[in-house]
């Protein structure tokens, strides 16, 4: 079963706020996703960011004229969220609540055009759990709504946790280390840094929410073959080279390969 608490705890000191725009590797991540929305979303209607942390999507979207519902399971971040939008003049949030995303039932049946689910496949350890998560997701969609659903690969995932140990080797040892290898399941020793993941293949995501009914969209990374290579990226003074480069990333995006090896895919699927 997941910790939700030890969740709770790591987003009440990490600067999720910032996440994607304080080093070029989350700024490939959100123009990449960004980019993938807009070609996706309908031009109009209702979504509900689970997950969503302090309104990172959230906020561009409503601005861009959608109904944004923001939940996440941290009361610190939804806090700040809601400091947010009280400012805001236009674009605010519709509603901003604290939700875990296995038990969605403050919403309604039918409710939503679109749900992001940025964030909870990234944690969830209990199979029960994911399941629970994919239900209530498909029950308060529209008939023909859409979500958008990113997840760590296993190997990305089991990957970097043996760099974790080369600079945090409390956090790590044989015993988590043979268990996220085997299971996709990881269990920090500590208690700070990224805590309760869980890494699945590209495979088991489809069949997850399939299982649920949603019939697959699209399958890509989010980060591409520039996976750890965004700085140098970002540092190219050939403006026609970079885009070129860029043109390539999003060519190559859904081949297996890039998914299951370049740090955070996507999973797009239709109710």
């Amino acid at each position: 079963m997941t910790d939700f608490q030890r969740i709770r705890d790591y987003y009440q000191h990490f600067n999720e706020d910032e996440r994607l725009q304080r080093d070029a590797s989350g700024r490939l991540e959100y123009e990449m996703v960004m980019h993938m929305l807009q070609n996706h979303l309908p031009a109009e209607g209702t979504i509900l960011d689970l997950g969503g942390a302090t309104g990172v999507y959230a906020f561009p979207l409503a601005q861009m004229g959608y109904q944004m519902h923001l939940a996440d399971l941290s009361e610190r971040l939804i806090a700040i969220a809601k400091g947010k939008s009280e400012k805001l003049k236009t674009g605010k949030l519709a509603t901003c609540e604290v939700v875990n995303a296995v038990d969605l039932s403050r919403y309604a049946d039918d409710t939503f055009d679109v749900v992001l689910l940025f964030g909870p496949l990234y944690h969830l350890l209990d199979s029960n759990e994911r399941n629970a998560c994919i239900r209530e997701v498909y029950r308060v969609l529209k008939t023909g709504g859409l979500v958008f659903a990113s997840f760590i690969p296993y190997l990305s995932g089991s990957i970097a946790i043996v760099d974790r140990y080369f600079f945090a080797p409390d956090q790590v040892g044989q015993g988590n280390l043979q268990e996220v290898f085997s299971s996709g399941r990881f269990n920090n020793n500590a208690h700070y840094g990224f805590q309760e993941g869980y890494y699945p293949t590209s495979d088991e995501i489809v069949r997850l929410f399939g299982n649920s009914g949603f019939s697959i969209v699209e399958l890509t990374s989010i980060r591409g073959f520039l996976y750890e290579k965004e700085d140098r990226y970002y540092s190219i003074q050939d403006a026609a080279m970079q885009q070129e480069i860029l043109r390539w990333v999003v060519e190559t995006a859904k081949q297996k390969e890039i998914i299951e090896t370049c740090g955070h895919a996507m999973y797009i699927g239709r109710k």
